[in-house]
């Protein structure tokens, strides 16, 4: 008889709910957009109670549409978006925003306000920071909360709570303020690898960071503020799912709930344990052969190893941060699907292809690959269309290796022209663009320990057939897809599954759980000498650019 699972998944634009069995198929799911703020191109605002509001409808109706009961649910797990929430003593929303309205208490991932602060902080060459690839991002959580105290402080003030999205979540659901592994090693700076004196943590925060960057006042607070109690991904909270919590979600008091997990972090286990056609299954000899790409507005990059690598410009090792006892790096693009979508409807042809995709019923995607086909009769092969056509796709800066959120895009090759197969050419440079800057960030880390060879993908981007085939030609990677192509919420789940206590470990829930599907194998000779070429114009458009300041820099 199977045993079944809630994964909650909170993504950029939306809440997400899913219920699998014991064998990781799915049986329901359903989704309902949050709202968002972007006053201003640097900031990036949510509302905590938008965003429970639409986890609670979407656990109802995907149960609803599973069949199942709600005391058929064993366990939860939630992943979301490693976004900043702010709480006052009564647990009400404090205003992150300049504007006041304490409805916009999140600070979402992708917002870069504190960009000065991120500089200011890596100027000080702390320890730490060897830990997150010796350059902190504003995306993180300290260079938000600085900005915070230095432009907000009646808000810092009257915060008595910072949460990471995920830990939110958890304590929303059980009223316990159990953080996560996962969000305070990879966000906050937490150091998962160090003995702590407290029984209840596993690590230790490094005091003399927060006094040396001008956030002294957590530590007088004994850091009660930002967590005191942090725990292992999927390890039972010590509460369950409390009574309020259960009627909002339509579910049963008392359901076991694992300590919380980041979103990209989630789809990694919802894939990697998967057995692949050749009978390899994860271990210690393979794990570090095996990179989860998962994609969506901007894309990360997770790869385990048993060691600690120390790979140059990409965040981590983080110790515990995916699967406990095992380090993990993360590399990252800032912007990929939201770059797709950025090249094709800031075109004048996207007017043409909407009401192309309205009359024909077809995605813009499935239109722009129809033509990339037709105009493919013309070359040897389709990569070829772009040889004089080339994207540097720092548009939103570069997570890593560059670890640079100051740079910019750039576009070279353009023509007076603004048809509908133009626009097809350069969305098609766009996506080689995005699999250069894989194909970057896995040679950084094959540099630097590794040896991946596998990419496990989900997201978005998995549903284009062209950007999975250059994904692959362009990394010399076979590229794998999961029998559940909703591996985020199925990560998820896996630690409902760990806090119900039927499987052993998360090692153990993603063997059981975790299902390989299609396997997408590079195209060797002519093609792959082609982007070896290509490549090289990739990385002389950064080098370009760098020159350029330097020329503006008079």
């Amino acid at each position: 008889m199977s045993i079944y699972y809630l994964g909650v998944d909170v993504g950029t634009g939306s809440a997400r709910a899913g219920l699998f069995s014991d064998t990781g198929k799915m049986l329901g799911t359903a989704s309902k957009a949050i709202k968002m703020w972007k006053n201003d191109p640097a900031y990036v605002e949510q509302s905590s109670n938008n965003i429970w509001d639409s986890v609670c409808w979407s656990v109802k109706e995907a149960l609803k549409k599973s069949g199942l009961k709600a005391d058929d649910i064993k366990g939860i797990g939630f992943d979301a978006t490693c976004s900043l929430v702010a709480l006052d003593k009564d647990d009400n929303p404090v205003t992150l925003s300049p504007d006041g309205n304490e409805e916009r208490n999140v600070i979402v991932w992708m917002d870069h306000r504190a960009i000065k602060e991120a500089e200011l902080i890596n100027s000080k060459k702390h320890k730490v920071l060897d830990f997150v690839g010796g350059i902190i991002s504003p995306e993180m959580e300290t260079p938000k909360l600085l900005w915070l105290k230095n432009n907000l402080n009646e808000s810092w003030n009257n915060t008595a709570r910072f949460f990471d999205l995920p830990d939110f979540l958890v304590y929303r659901a059980t009223g316990s303020d159990t953080r996560s592994l996962c969000s305070t090693v990879c966000k906050w700076t937490y150091q998962g690898h160090v003995d702590s004196d407290n029984p209840d943590s596993v690590g230790a925060w490094d005091s003399s960071y927060f006094r040396l960057i001008g956030l002294g006042d957590l530590v007088d607070n004994n850091f009660e503020k930002i967590g005191q109690k942090i725990r292992p991904i999927g390890e039972k909270v010590d509460k369950g799912l409390s009574a309020e919590a259960a009627k909002g979600l339509g579910l049963i008091e008392g359901i076991p709930v694992g300590v919380s997990i980041i979103d990209a972090h989630a789809g990694g286990i919802g894939m990697l344990g998967a057995v692949l056609e050749d009978n390899t299954e994860i271990d210690d000899d393979t794990i570090y052969r095996r990179l989860a790409l998962i994609g969506g507005t901007s894309s990360c990059h997770m790869a385990l190893s048993v060691k600690s690598n120390f790979v140059p410009g990409v965040w981590g090792p983080y110790f515990s941060a995916m699967v406990p006892d095992l380090w993990l790096a993360e590399g990252g693009q800032s912007a990929t699907g939201a770059l797709v979508d950025h090249i094709i409807f800031s075109h004048k042809g996207s007017v043409e292809l909407l009401k192309l995709s309205e009359t024909q019923d077809k995605s813009v995607y499935q239109l722009l690959n129809e033509r990339l086909d037709v105009l493919t009769e013309s070359v040897d092969f389709m990569s070829k269309l772009t040889k004089s056509l080339h994207v540097l796709p720092y548009f939103h800066g570069n997570r890593s290796p560059r670890a640079n959120p100051n740079l910019h895009g750039a576009i070279t090759g353009l023509k007076l022209s603004s048809s509908l197969d133009e626009l097809a050419l350069i969305y098609y440079a766009t996506i080689q663009s995005i699999a250069y800057g894989t194909r970057h960030i896995i040679e950084e880390m094959n540099n630097n320990g590794f040896e991946l060879d596998t990419i496990f993908a989900c997201g978005g981007g998995t549903k284009n057939p062209v950007f999975l085939q250059e994904h692959a030609d362009i990394t010399g990677c076979r590229i794998v897809l999961s029998a559940e192509h909703e591996a985020v919420l199925l990560g998820a789940a896996v630690l409902g599954a760990v806090a119900s206590g039927n499987v052993s470990s998360v090692l153990d829930g993603m063997k059981k759980m975790n299902k390989a599907d299609k396997v997408i194998y590079p195209t060797l000779g002519k093609i792959s000498e082609y982007h070896n070429a290509k490549y090289k114009v990739f990385i002389k458009m950064y080098e370009d650019q760098v020159s350029y300041k330097q020329i503006m820099d008079y």
